[in-house]
């Protein structure tokens, strides 16, 4: 009989022997997802045990829908249940491999600081000849190298739900992979990257994320989102571009189909601006609220917003009308001339005057800062850290924040601020303070003077430490004990509530965040980081560079 041949890229549920004939079943094939552990303990952990990333089950959902393929998530910061654990205590890839061998892993680089936890699983998979694919954020620029320098076959740029699926296709030999938009590879030891994909336009055409993909996880707060893209350019962050909006209803199909599949009430909107989208955003609070009311269930959403939402009342009623409680706003800083630098464009005594409206239209306020943010070159200006510090612990104070999060500048690659200051020959080198420092808790670059990076770390943790005590832990007692005072609010009682029960969550978390702080405390004195710095000032000193703080 002559041979038969076919077109493999038309094959879809069968393959063919070398001999064209006995028509077999094409095996089916396993994609791992992994989000990688955070370096050793880290202040996001305890949150990052009741949560996942939303991007990495977006791929893992594209993947899911595809003929002959398995996929499965495992979230290494939610890693619970019976999951198998190595002697670090860390997630037994060892073992997922002999349960359910995965022909193909793909890693999320969202966070700079687990990138070396991607390269030594990616070179753990590599030498069991598993191919290996990794995207997120980090990678750009000269990061692309370092990845397929470390384990990493492909490099996704760009968005990835329809990337993964052709890359996919390449792996099975039915699409030729140099014709895949948007990824990076080694061709004879030179990195090859295709043309930009572009961008998704479209949402309402993808699958609802599965969350049931991902395994061994206790998910307690969902994360959702309806926005991509970011129009503000803030010299700091990595999310550009134009904001691109899927269809209110689909965020409201995301948060049902959690509610009726997983019995959700917590979710966390991911998108970085809340509200921008004005008409679909109320419309979209108004979906929101008309379910909850039929299903006679209360949701709880974070979301982020600008601070100037506070303006627009309709807006504020509606979201609580939506059952937003929560507000996660990026004030950034309280001092003038940091603002400017970032190019932000309030005053610190109009963002507490802001910030009071949110605090009285009954939102808890969960408050981001960025402690030490460099000024530009022509700014002569020297302020102390301890200065600093009395900036940021009055304004918390005024400002009515119920939660903080302070860090430190993060140069994360690709920014305007890691331009600057490498051409200012301030950043410390990666050969001595590595991408696991990369989280905001540490100092990544020579600061301003008169402050030193010491001063730097120092601040962060006395402003989190005052904010953070262990005195809230008896607080809640006394808070049990005088909720009998609610009844004096015969006249309001849910204003009652909710003053009393505002106090109460948030001597809760401050009790909680006291608990996290220890922890990271503790780990920091086990760490050698402190030399690293000193042998980091010591190349720089050795560089010239005037003015350099020891």
């Amino acid at each position: 009989m002559a041979d038969t041949k076919v077109d493999c890229r038309q094959s879809k549920d069968f393959h063919l022997d070398e001999e064209g004939a006995n028509r077999k079943p094409r095996k089916r094939r396993r994609l791992r997802v992994i989000i990688p552990a955070y370096p050793a303990f880290n202040v996001y952990s305890r949150i990052a045990r009741t949560t996942t990333a939303l991007g990495p089950v977006s791929v893992a959902t594209a993947v899911h829908e595809m003929e002959g393929w398995d996929v499965e998530v495992i979230d290494e910061n939610n890693y619970q249940r019976s999951a198998p654990r190595n002697e670090s205590g860390l997630p037994d890839h060892e073992t997922l491999q002999k349960i359910r061998p995965a022909d193909i892993v793909g890693f999320y680089g969202g966070l700079s600081s687990t990138i070396l936890r991607v390269y030594d699983l990616a070179r753990f998979y590599k030498e069991r000849g598993v191919p290996t694919l990794a995207g997120g954020q980090h990678f750009i620029e000269e990061n692309i190298a370092e990845a397929l320098h470390n384990g990493i076959d492909v490099v996704v740029r760009g968005e990835a739900e329809e990337t993964i699926k052709e890359l996919l296709y390449a792996f099975e030999g039915r699409f030729p992979r140099e014709d895949i938009k948007g990824i990076a590879y080694l061709n004879n030891d030179q990195v090859i990257q295709t043309q930009e994909r572009e961008l998704l336009t479209d949402f309402d055409h993808l699958p609802l994320p599965d969350f049931s993909l991902v395994r061994y996880a206790r998910i307690r707060i969902f994360p959702v989102g309806r926005v991509r893209g970011c129009g503000m350019d803030c010299e700091f962050c990595t999310v550009k571009g134009k904001p691109r909006y899927a269809t209110p209803e689909r965020l409201l199909a995301q948060i049902t189909s959690l509610y009726e599949i997983f019995e959700a009430k917590h979710f966390f909107i991911v998108d970085d601006l809340f509200g921008q989208d004005r008409l679909e955003t109320l419309r979209f609070c108004r979906l929101l609220q008309n379910y909850q009311i039929g299903i006679k269930k209360q949701f709880e959403l974070t979301v982020q917003i600008r601070l100037d939402k506070a303006k627009d009342m309709e807006m504020l009623q509606a979201m609580r009308d939506a059952g937003i409680d929560v507000v996660a706003i990026g004030f950034e800083s309280p001092i003038p001339e940091e603002l400017k630098a970032m190019d932000k464009h309030l005053k610190p005594e109009d963002m507490i005057s802001l910030s009071r409206v949110f605090y009285q239209a009954g939102f808890l306020i969960h408050g981001m800062f960025i402690f030490g943010y460099p000024f530009e070159k022509d700014v002569p200006l020297r302020i102390p850290a301890q200065e600093r510090v009395r900036h940021f612990r009055r304004f918390i104070k005024q400002a009515k924040i119920d939660t903080v999060q302070v860090l430190l500048p993060v140069p994360i690659p690709g920014t305007k601020l890691t331009q600057r200051l490498k051409q200012e020959n301030r950043l410390f080198t990666r050969e001595n303070i590595g991408w696991e420092y990369y989280d905001g808790n540490f100092p990544l670059f020579v600061p301003d003077e008169p402050m030193t990076p010491e001063d730097m770390q120092d601040s962060i943790k006395v402003i989190m430490g005052r904010f953070y005590r262990f005195r809230h832990m008896f607080q809640v007692g006394l808070k049990i004990l005088s909720f009998p005072v609610v009844i004096l609010y015969l006249h309001d009682l849910r204003r009652g509530w909710w003053k009393w029960y505002r106090g109460w969550r948030n001597n809760i978390r401050r009790f909680g965040g006291w608990i996290i702080l220890r922890g990271w405390l503790a780990k920091l004195r086990r760490d050698n980081f402190f030399d690293k710095l000193d042998e980091a000032k010591r190349k720089l000193s050795q560089a010239s560079r005037p003015g350099l703080r020891a």
